[in-house]
């Protein structure tokens, strides 16, 4: 009995890593071998609360606005989840010049 319940906690625990808290920064740019960021950070965000009401745009474009860059030449995308997506938040941070 002991050991069943052993393997479902752990199953459950592997399944749900990450629902309560989750904070990730990915690259969107595929060449990292020569990455330049550049001077200048600019960041753009949506956001989204209780699965009903969402606002914002994490574009490319407002990113770069918000950093008044003119040249992109690197970018990341930042994911925050809480609460199983209670409270969902994407960042598009663009670097450059």
């Amino acid at each position: 009995m002991i050991r069943k319940t052993t393997v479902l906690m752990c199953l459950v625990a592997l399944l749900t890593s990450g629902c309560l808290y989750s904070n990730i920064q990915r690259p969107l740019d595929k060449d990292l071998q020569n990455t330049d960021l550049g001077s200048k950070e600019g960041r753009a965000s949506n956001r989204s609360i209780l699965w009903l009401f969402a606002w914002g745009d994490a574009g490319t474009k407002a990113a770069a606005e918000n950093g008044d860059i003119s040249v992109i030449k690197h970018a990341d995308q930042e994911t925050l989840v809480v609460l199983f997506g209670l409270y969902f938040r994407v960042t598009t941070v663009v670097y450059g010049d």
